[in-house]
C-alpha cells in the first residue's frame, strides 16, 4: 500500500462528488469522552454521508476478554456495510473529527474483512470545510448495498492482527500509540492498571499528524518510526482498546511498513493480573 491506497484529499473527494462519480461517504465521528457522533452528524456532515457508529456497529461488546472496542465479526461487518450502502467495486471514504481514531478504526476493520479501496478522509472533517466544502444537515435515504466481505474472522484477515498470547513472545518492534503520560503510568483515566506492556516503545498516535490534523509528509513519517526502530517488519501497536493504534498502523502502512494491530490493546493486556505490566519511560 503506498499514501494514495490509504488516504484521499479533501480536494479529491469534492471533485469525485462534484462529478457524480459513485462514492461511499461514512462519517466515523468518536471520542474516548464523547463515544456517540450521532447529533454532531445531524448538525453538519459531508454531502450523502452515513453515520457509523464505532460502539454499535465496529466493535462487539458481547465478545468478553478482548478488551473494550472487541472486533466485529466478518458477518456483523458484512451486515452493517450493507445498511450503509456499501457497493460492490465502489470506492469507500471515511472521515471523523477526532485526531483520525473513528476514520482509522473504520478502514482497519473494513480493509481487514476484505472490503477493498477504502480510504481515509485525510484532515478529517476540518479538512473538507476547510477546502470549502459544503455540509449537509438531517440523515440521508440509503439504498441497501450488495458489498460482501471477504473474511468471517478479522484475527485472520486481510490486515495482520495480534492476540495477547502472540505479544507475549513478540519478537519485534512493539509501539504504544497512546499519550506519555498513561505509557508511563502517571495516570490512567480508563482502565484498572496504569503503565505499559514491557519492552514497548511509546509512539503516540497524534504525532503521526501535523497541527492541521493530516498525516505528517512521508519523509517525516518514516523520521518518526525509525527513530522508534519500527522499520520494516516485525511491528506491533497497540492503544488503549484498539482504536488510536489504527491511526498508527495507517501512517505506518503509508511508509511501507505491515505493521500488525493489537486490537484488545491495554484493556486486554491490564484485565488479567498474571499479565507483567512496567512503568516508567
Amino acid at each position: 500500500m503506498t499514501r494514495a491506497d490509504i488516504f484521499i484529499t479533501a480536494a479529491e473527494l469534492a471533485r469525485l462528488i462534484a462529478e457524480g462519480a459513485p462514492v461511499n461517504v461514512l462519517d466515523v465521528r468518536w471520542e474516548l469522552t464523547r463515544p456517540d457522533g450521532r447529533e454532531a452528524y445531524t448538525r453538519g456532515h459531508v454531502p450523502g454521508a452515513v453515520y457509523v457508529s464505532l460502539e454499535d456497529e465496529l466493535s462487539d461488546h458481547a465478545v468478553t476478554g478482548r478488551g473494550r472496542h472487541p472486533l466485529p465479526s466478518g458477518d456483523s461487518v458484512e451486515s452493517a456495510a450493507r445498511r450503509w450502502g456499501l457497493r460492490r467495486g465502489v470506492p469507500t471514504v471515511v472521515y471523523d473529527d477526532w485526531n483520525r481514531a473513528g476514520s482509522a478504526r473504520a478502514w482497519w476493520v473494513l480493509t481487514a474483512a476484505g472490503i477493498g479501496g477504502v480510504r481515509i478522509l485525510d484532515g478529517g472533517l476540518a479538512a473538507w470545510t476547510a477546502a470549502g466544502g459544503r455540509l449537509e444537515t438531517g440523515v440521508p435515504a440509503i439504498d441497501p448495498g450488495d458489498v460482501a466481505v471477504e473474511f468471517r474472522d478479522l484475527y485472520r484477515g486481510a490486515l495482520p492482527a495480534l492476540t495477547a498470547e502472540d505479544v507475549t513472545g513478540f519478537d519485534g518492534v512493539l509501539l504504544d500509540a497512546r499519550a506519555p503520560e498513561r505509557f508511563r503510568g502517571d495516570t490512567e483515566p480508563v482502565d484498572r492498571v496504569a503503565g505499559h506492556i514491557p519492552g514497548a516503545r511509546n509512539a503516540p498516535s497524534v504525532e503521526t499528524l501535523s497541527v492541521d490534523g493530516t498525516f505528517l509528509p512521508d519523509d517525516e513519517l518514516v523520521r518518526y518510526f525509525r527513530g522508534r526502530g519500527a522499520t520494516e517488519g516485525g511491528v506491533g501497536v497497540y492503544c488503549g482498546s484498539g482504536v488510536t493504534a489504527a491511526v498508527t498502523i495507517a501512517a505506518l502502512r503509508a511508509t511501507g511498513v505491515e505493521a500488525k494491530l493489537f486490537p484488545g490493546s491495554w484493556s486486554q493486556w491490564s484485565a488479567d493480573a498474571s499479565r507483567p505490566v512496567a512503568t516508567g519511560e
